[in-house]
């Protein structure tokens, strides 16, 4: 039996239901001033609406010092019903006052199997992803510094391993990286973002990899999200990978729509022109799979 970790432990893939496969229920950074998640009454809004639209989990992609809360997210998840997927990892260099480059790549994976395997902090919560950034068509010194971190703990504790594409590019570099060099399995990784940069090509060559291909943040007028997603992943599901596709509302700031509209507005658009059985794929079984914890990591601490 597949597990998934969950901030109220361990559960099976199976019962995960309705994802929203990249969210944000809290979210703190120095680039959005002014904007951050980090309300509990608000997110219990967004969640408690998800619920009401048939979502029953959530993956929030938010990593190691950025306003995770995780205490939150289990009272959250307790109240609504809705499993709580926490993060661990590291977002783009930008994204922190601090610099992590002291810690080496054995530090940072420690630290992120430990809060894989122990819980983040003091907080016994234990996360159920490894999250780590690309930057803008390249994998820069702190994206391969956290890479091979990720990947070092995802040996040690089986947890998947989520990108975030910057813009949605580099997603050939990343897998170079990560499934070539550091030698993660395909099946382990989940590439963020992809329909911000909507190259077929591109994608067609992730799926054939075997990485787990996540559309999110959809409505955002500065990119071409909502309006090309149908043939964006029609295209993929033709090319033989509606096995890899997962969606992800990427809720940033207050005013994103995020996991709401996903189901709301974005559901029903996909239903009418991919049909209800691969939308209902995308949005259950592919995350059962891609959020999984590969057999053979420790399992605690």
């Amino acid at each position: 039996m597949t597990l998934v970790r969950t901030v109220l432990g361990d559960v099976p893939a199976t019962e995960l239901g309705v994802t929203d496969a990249h969210d944000h229920v809290f979210l703190h950074s120095p680039l959005l001033p002014g904007a951050e998640l980090d309300d509990p009454a608000d997110a219990g809004t967004r969640i408690g609406a998800f619920a009401a639209l048939g979502g029953r989990t959530v993956v929030q992609w938010t990593p190691y010092g950025m306003g995770r809360r995780p205490a939150d997210l289990v009272a959250l998840s307790r109240s609504y019903g809705v499993h709580i997927v926490a993060a661990t990892g590291l977002h783009r260099a930008v994204h922190y006052a601090r610099d992590f480059t002291h810690l080496g790549v054995a530090g940072l994976a420690g630290l992120f199997a430990r809060e894989v395997t122990e819980g983040i902090g003091d907080s016994g919560v234990r996360a159920g992803i490894v999250k780590v950034a690309g930057a803008f068509h390249t994998v820069d010194a702190h994206a391969r510094l956290t890479m091979a971190a990720a990947a070092e703990a995802h040996r040690r504790t089986g947890a998947p391993i989520a990108v975030h594409l910057e813009l949605g590019t580099g997603a050939l570099d990343v897998l170079d990286l990560l499934c070539g060099e550091l030698g993660v399995p395909p099946g382990s990784v989940i590439l963020g973002h992809l329909g911000r940069s909507p190259d077929p090509v591109v994608h067609r060559e992730a799926g054939a990899a075997g990485v787990f291909l996540a559309f999110d943040g959809p409505s955002r007028a500065y990119h071409a999200t909502d309006w090309r997603l149908p043939e964006l992943l029609a295209a993929l599901a033709d090319a033989g990978h509606g096995d890899r596709l997962l969606l992800g509302g990427d809720t940033v700031t207050p005013e994103t729509p995020g996991m709401v509209h996903l189901l709301r507005r974005l559901r029903p658009r996909l239903e009418a022109a991919l049909g209800e059985e691969l939308t209902d794929r995308i949005l259950v079984a592919n995350p059962a799979a891609a959020f999984a914890m590969a057999p053979g990591g420790v399992q605690q601490g």
